[in-house]
């Protein structure tokens, strides 16, 4: 009789149903793809995001709760995959998911606004336990992570994400599975068996997570890329995926409005990486253009007393006017409070990765400014996502002065960006506690010269 129930589609319509065009273009334009087929600006892009990402993942990796899960995986079972900046070796998925977790703690990770999420963290250390595994050129390196960042940002494009998601540990896993495959000089056939199985990994991560400051949201990204290696080992066991994987878990299942133009939309002409931002602020890229407007008007009226601010009123976009807590319990969650995020930054100068700490979050002057601060959405700068990022600023002083100052997007975006020696010098400031002043210079140069190189034993020996 055929099925009558609204919305179920028989398996005979399903399976009927042609392999997605969109697919084979991109698996054959993976396969194809040459490092010689990068434009400079590209590979300069890619070089710089692999420092930077270096830098979080080494400085996160001094982070308790992530030195514990090091020490814990090596105690299990060592291997040849450096937890970086640990002087830990572990099995190589276990390094992807602790280096990955590292990378995502301090808030310092670079993004692209455009994808609305962090690819590069979902990337880099699958990636680098692939091209070890596989004695990979730092040209093969370099390509495979441009091609990974490319997808996992493009599917964040194409669709869109549930609101009670945190965009961690989804689409990431798919970048993560392409550029192992890549890495392993895999045909389109098996580009595309590995993104498929990569489709069914994504998690069920709850945007709560970040708000209430539960850690095992650090953990998304760490997992995307150890199932990023699981998927290349489940294609090459001959596991198969489903036809079109990634538009049904993005069209309807994590996600919804899958549009598979924009998968290919001037592919192989424009490259994500490079449009992506870095992070100066050690907190959510939601609270930074209210951070880049408060430092307009300290920049402006010179010294504040912060004792002396009688409120602070936040006009944003709606995702920044969520994060409207003012006595965060956690580290991760004050780095999602826009209230204690200004407040530290008025008590303290700067929103460094100090100010989340302990000792910040027990400051009574910052407690108290903090619940100074009312943050309000305003639909005129909601309806400017994802282009731009504004916040308005005003702090009213008890002498009575009134000072404002608005930012459009967020310092570091493709719109304002930092340059890359801003980038190598957030990496020094992060590198030189873990590696010294020495060593960090000789990751930077290592880096900076990876395409030249014939493999990345040298690279990870330093980060090692």
């Amino acid at each position: 009789m055929g099925i009558v129930t609204p919305g179920i589609v028989p398996a005979t319509t399903l399976l009927a149903e042609p392999s997605p065009a969109w697919l084979g273009h991109w698996t054959a334009f993976a396969a194809d793809l040459q490092f010689s087929d990068l434009p400079e600006a590209v590979l300069d892009r890619a070089r710089l995001v692999l420092l930077d990402s270096l830098g979080v993942i080494a400085a996160g990796m001094r982070e308790p709760e992530c030195r514990a899960l090091a020490e814990r995986l090596a105690a299990r079972r060592t291997g040849p995959a450096p937890a970086i900046g640990s002087g830990l070796s572990l099995d190589p998925r276990d390094a992807a998911l602790v280096n990955g977790t590292a990378g995502t703690t301090l808030e310092l990770d670079e993004g692209n606004q455009y994808a609305r999420g962090h690819p590069a963290i979902h990337v880099v250390p699958a990636v680098l336990a692939a091209a070890q595994e596989a004695g990979a050129s730092g040209a093969d390196l370099i390509a495979a992570l441009v091609l990974g960042y490319d997808i996992g940002a493009r599917i964040g494009i194409a669709s869109k994400l549930r609101v009670t998601m945190h965009p961690h540990g989804t689409w990431g896993t798919v970048g993560a599975a392409l550029a192992v495959a890549k890495v392993h000089g895999a045909d389109a056939t098996m580009i595309g068996r590995t993104i498929g199985l990569a489709s069914s990994f994504g998690l069920s991560t709850s945007r709560r997570t970040m708000l209430e400051g539960a850690t095992v949201r650090n953990t998304y990204a760490g997992f995307s890329n150890q199932l990023g290696l699981t998927a290349w080992e489940l294609a090459e066991s001959g596991f198969l995926p489903e036809r079109d994987g990634i538009g049904a878990v993005y069209g309807g299942i994590l996600a919804d409005d899958f549009s598979p133009g924009a998968m290919v939309e001037d592919l192989g002409l424009r490259w994500e990486i490079a449009r992506n931002y870095f992070k100066r602020h050690a907190a959510c890229r939601y609270t930074h253009g209210a951070l880049d407007a408060l430092a307009q008007i300290r920049a402006e009226s010179g010294p504040l007393d912060p004792d002396a601010v009688r409120s602070v009123e936040v006009a944003t976009y709606v995702w920044a006017a969520q994060l409207d807590h003012p006595a965060p319990g956690t580290m991760l969650a004050a780095k999602f409070s826009l209230p204690f995020a200004l407040a530290a930054a008025l008590v303290r100068g700067e929103a460094d990765t100090d100010a989340f700490r302990d000792e910040a979050r027990a400051d009574r002057r910052i407690l108290a400014l903090a619940g100074r601060v009312r943050v309000q959405e305003d639909p005129t700068m909601t309806a400017q996502l994802p282009s731009l990022r504004p916040a308005k600023v005003t702090l009213t002083l008890a002498d009575g002065r009134v000072l404002s100052a608005q930012a459009l997007t967020n310092r570091g975006d493709t719109e304002d960006p930092y340059s890359a020696d801003d980038v190598r010098e957030k990496f020094r400031a992060l590198a030189g506690p873990v590696w010294g002043a020495e060593r960090s210079e000789a990751i930077v140069a290592a880096v900076a010269g990876i395409d030249r190189a014939e493999g990345i034993g040298e690279l990870l020996g330093l980060v090692a």
